[in-house]
């Protein structure tokens, strides 16, 4: 399976960790550091799906989810929200807000994979 992913992260390791994974493994990865750079990519690129990081300095997750959902250009595209918040948020939070899913940091590459190839088969 391929497809374009746009990962939207403001910690640059985590876009070079996750990208090259997903290029490993057949995937066109976009990065952005911040979420405006997310929402502008997305709707340039039109990618298959976005791996969001809920936790941003500039604009968090839940903002940047909430535009997307909000644009024609990108309301369609599926999005997983990344986040290390296992306490206070559930999965179903995600999905209210309108995310496909949503996977918990540290993942591992297994579980990023298995997540990203199980969206982008019901997506399509």
């Amino acid at each position: 399976m391929s497809g374009k992913i746009l990962i939207i992260d403001d910690e640059p390791h985590i876009l070079l960790l996750v990208g090259s994974r997903l290029e490993a493994n057949g995937y066109e990865p976009i990065t952005a550091l911040s979420g405006a750079k997310g929402l502008e990519r997305a709707a340039a690129e039109k990618p298959d799906l976005i791996l969001l990081d809920y936790v941003m300095a500039e604009m968090d997750g839940e903002e940047v989810l909430r535009r997307l959902k909000a644009a024609a250009a990108t309301r369609t595209i599926p999005v997983i929200m990344l986040t290390a918040d296992v306490k206070n948020v559930e999965t179903r939070d995600y999905k209210l807000r309108g995310a496909a899913d949503c996977i918990f940091k540290p993942f591992t590459p297994g579980e990023l994979l298995g997540k990203v190839k199980q969206v982008l088969k019901e997506s399509r």
